[in-house]
């Protein structure tokens, strides 16, 4: 669906009860520094992390395996020292990444107009928590759904998103979506919930043309806005 331009609205247009928002890269850009660490790792190595091979990896589980990958490149052993500093390299540049721009905005708009607030990710609980409890954003959420290391429940598959609408005790049609990759656009849509899709640094080239609407960031269009410009779109 196009963006197209909407004028000022104060009620909320459609049936829409609920904002479910994915995690990593939507409302925290965890995507850039794990992305970052990994190439880190494959430059150690003297070979090349393409951002082709990694979109596999990004909204979901076991998508990619990075250590897998760079030992059919690399004639020498992956080295464990490498990937101990990699990890202590992500969560350096990840406790350093504050909410991404217009979050902070939504959640207090949809508190406004009384929308229940969820976060559906493929992510885990403790992971969530902790940066949620560094950014004080720990209360406020009306569900967490998380795939906890379970392939099985991650996106594509529609499972998280069936289960928030049953936490949130909400239909398909009164929810959207707020996504950052390919594979959370197509969990959404599978669920049949609208889809608003938000690139970052990370995924802006990995085309989110399957969400409903995609805004380039959510600072530049307010809620009231997606919402007028959601009402008119087919259901997924």
């Amino acid at each position: 669906m196009p963006l197209r331009g909407a004028g000022s609205h104060t009620l909320v247009p459609m049936a829409v009860k609920a904002l479910l928002f994915d995690f990593d890269g939507l409302i925290v850009d965890t995507e850039s520094p794990s992305l970052a660490a990994w190439r880190w790792v494959y430059e150690e190595h003297g070979q090349e992390l393409t951002l082709d091979r990694w979109s596999a990896a990004v909204g979901t589980i076991d998508g990619f395996d990075p250590v897998a990958h760079l030992r059919e490149l690399s004639s020498e052993p992956v080295r464990q020292d490498v990937l101990e500093r990699r990890l202590d390299h992500e969560l350096t540049l990840t406790e350093a990444e504050l909410l991404r721009p217009g979050i902070a905005e939504y959640l207090a708009e949809a508190e406004r107009l009384g929308l229940r607030k969820a976060i559906v990710s493929s992510a885990s609980r403790e992971w969530i928590d902790r940066h949620l409890g560094r950014l004080e954003r720990l209360h406020g959420w009306d569900a967490i759904v998380t795939a906890d290391h379970d392939p099985e429940r991650a996106k594509p598959r529609p499972t998280l998103y069936l289960e928030a609408l049953g936490v949130l005790e909400i239909e398909a049609a009164e929810g959207i979506a707020f996504e950052d990759s390919p594979n959370g656009i197509a969990a959404a849509r599978a669920a049949g919930i609208l889809c608003v899709g938000v690139p970052n640094p990370v995924t802006a080239g990995l085309g989110l043309d399957a969400a409903d609407l995609v805004v380039d960031s959510l600072a530049s269009l307010p809620l009231a806005e997606v919402l007028a410009l959601l009402e008119a779109a087919e259901p997924p």
